[in-house]
């Protein structure tokens, strides 16, 4: 039975109040990126960069899962073949929804990183800069998010599983963010059909077999129906 491999961005999470990385006026856009959310603007202002990520992670805790997070997990579960999910999201709702296995490349607002020896733990709801590392003592806590210049997390899983998929779907993504907007042409390549699902076309829409447009919540479980359809 065919093997899929879906992403999802930003857009899957939209409807549960958590706004896009794009959103006008939306939290993202208040911010200036150089200085929350790469390696270099940590080390300028760590403080600014934990008030930033506890005001996230708060959001996150504060939100819940939608029906295209559901429709995905009843994917999962009724789907004769393999599920192999991907999310550039850093919230949780995929499991909370009732997920078994995600691959979070971006990170998790739900876990700290250690910036002085790699270490990985549970974050708590507020992080602060002289939170300890839980392994080597030193006060060097950063949230375990994939910042700008650095490299997302499990690349060659995700590619393997892409140069294995029968069908490759992309969810609430805007096709501007390397390298995970080269996944439908390393899927194409591959052999895999590709589907897109999103509000709006993105900039790869055009890479896309089959592509279909609407809320999450309205086109994400359609999507779902018709493929356990037809299995």
């Amino acid at each position: 039975m065919r093997k899929i491999v879906i992403l999802t961005g930003a857009g899957i999470s939209a409807e549960s109040g958590l706004g896009t990385f794009r959103d006008a006026g939306g939290v993202w856009s208040q911010y200036d990126l150089a200085e929350v959310a790469t390696p270099e603007g940590f080390a300028r202002n760590p403080a600014l960069v934990h008030d930033f990520y506890n005001a996230r992670r708060a959001n996150a805790l504060a939100a819940h899962p939608n029906a295209a997070h559901e429709a995905l997990v009843r994917l999962e579960r009724d789907w004769p073949g393999q599920v192999v999910l991907v999310t550039q999201n850093i919230d949780d709702l995929h499991e909370r929804a009732g997920h078994r296995h995600v691959i979070h490349m971006h990170g998790e607002l739900a876990r700290a990183l250690c910036a002085a020896c790699g270490a990985h733990w549970p974050a708590p709801e507020k992080m602060s800069a002289s939170d300890p590392c839980p392994e080597c003592g030193t006060r060097a806590t950063r949230p375990d998010i994939v910042w700008f210049g650095e490299m997302p997390y499990d690349m060659d899983l995700i590619q393997r599983h892409i140069d294995s998929a029968d069908l490759f779907a992309a969810i609430g993504t805007s096709g501007q963010v390397f390298p995970a907007a080269g996944f439908v042409m390393q899927a194409n390549a591959a052999g895999a059909e590709t589907v897109e699902l999103n509000l709006e076309p993105s900039e790869l829409s055009g890479m896309f077999d089959i592509r279909r447009e609407g809320p999450a919540t309205r086109v994400v479980p359609a999507w779902v129906n018709d493929l356990l359809a037809s299995a």
